[in-house]
């Protein structure tokens, strides 16, 4: 069979009915939902004849559900990774989340753009394949995994299990294009202390929120030291999310007439392979003795958040002559007749994602590329149909070149 017909037999009313399925699960993460979803996604797989299973992890009953289409042998192995766990809806929604909407345009929901379109694209692309009487020589293994909110718990424990294969595809929200490098993500604290006085003496003072509102604009434009190209640089970012400042330590906010002496400022920052959260630490130091300098008297500390229990993602990256990404831009050019956008990709290459501890901790070779991304994370969170279809496309020629 040609890949034209192969790609015309998606059961395109099934894979949506499946993606809405998905949806209408309140998989939030760390909740019985997302072990919810987990069972019926291995159900799932069962029915289309993969040896399918939970794995177990941790000591409070989560699980993924992970899925293994056999090959017949002498080929290579291809693992998909995607989590069903979600954030919360939040105001502003005018449908609602959790009915897994269609209509001609968009498919809606909770979680629908990150990422249960793309954990339905790639069963759907096995579905097809296997439907269609297709035999390969490498294994394909759909992974669903839960936790990914917690810094990825679900993903780093299926490494550590042993899980491996050739290759691997994240399917996370990239809006069809290759990520072939994304940041790591670390949070840290600020605290700076000044020096009340009145305001009839503010000249004497030494004002902390002065001195924050000097700091955070030069904190939001920095990159950090050690980077390997301009590419690796790019993806460096620091963004300050949390500032609280009046009259010492406990913040007492009725005493207006006082110079604040003291202010907390809490952050995220992203570094590149190559870089560590030490030197982004000890460059954000360096920009603190300089603001110490500017307002004299000021004594500034940064420490890391404490993320106790809590993986942090590390970096990931992967050469663009990698098989694996050539492999799904060739099959982005076959479906869409152009040129796969590839690279460390704006604004996918701010996330986090499990790619790292795919990379890092289990040492494969992979892509992030997934459909949605464009509405993520936003009030009638959606995807494109076309887009959700199209990667399905996308991974049927993929794991066709990959798995033989």
């Amino acid at each position: 069979m040609d890949h034209t017909a192969l790609l015309d037999r998606i059961d395109v009313a099934g894979s949506l009915d499946l993606l809405s399925r998905m949806v209408q699960h309140k998989s939030y993460s760390r909740t019985d939902g997302e072990k919810q979803l987990a069972t019926f996604m291995a159900e799932r797989m069962r029915e289309i004849g993969l040896e399918a299973e939970l794995a177990p992890f941790g000591s409070d009953g989560r699980v993924n559900a992970v899925g293994r289409w056999k090959g017949t042998g002498g080929g290579k192995s291809v693992l998909f990774n995607g989590h069903v766990d979600t954030n919360p809806v939040t105001e502003g929604w005018t449908v609602d989340p959790w009915a897994g909407k269609v209509d001609d345009r968009f498919i809606y929901g909770i979680g629908v753009s990150n990422m249960k379109a793309g954990d339905a694209a790639y069963f759907c692309a096995v579905k097809t394949l296997i439907d269609a009487g297709v035999k390969l020589r490498g294994d394909v293994i759909l992974t669903y995994v839960v936790g990914e909110l917690q810094g990825g718990v679900g993903t780093y424990s299926l490494v550590e299990q042993g899980l491996r294969a050739d290759y691997f595809i994240n399917s996370e929200p990239t809006d069809l294009k290759a990520m072939t490098m994304h940041a790591a993500a670390f949070m840290f604290i600020i605290e700076l202390v000044g020096n009340t006085r009145h305001l009839s003496k503010r000249e004497e003072a030494v004002d902390a929120i002065a001195a924050a509102c000097d700091l955070i604009p030069r904190l939001n434009a920095m990159k950090f030291s050690g980077a390997r190209s301009p590419a690796h640089e790019q993806i460096n970012r620091v963004h300050v999310g949390v500032v609280h400042g009046a009259l010492g330590r406990e913040l007492h906010e009725w005493r207006t007439p006082q110079v604040a002496d003291f202010v907390r400022i809490k952050g995220s920052g992203r570094y590149a392979p190559g870089q560590t959260e030490a030197g982004a630490i000890a460059d954000i130091r360096r920009e603190l003795d300089a603001l110490q300098a500017r307002f004299r008297g000021l004594k500034a500390e940064i420490m890391s958040e404490d993320r106790a229990g809590v993986p942090t993602m590390p970096p990931f990256e992967v050469a663009p002559e990698s098989p694996i990404v050539k492999a799904i831009n060739n099959a982005y050019r076959a479906v869409r007749g152009e040129a796969q956008p590839t690279g460390p990709v704006a604004p996918s290459c701010f996330y986090g994602t499990d790619a790292g501890h795919l990379y890092a901790y289990g040492c494969m070779e992979g892509i992030v590329c997934g459909p949605g991304g464009r509405y993520n994370t936003m009030p009638d969170e959606r995807v494109d149909i076309p887009d959700f279809l199209d990667m399905i496309r996308i991974y049927i020629l993929t794991i066709l070149e990959i798995c033989g």
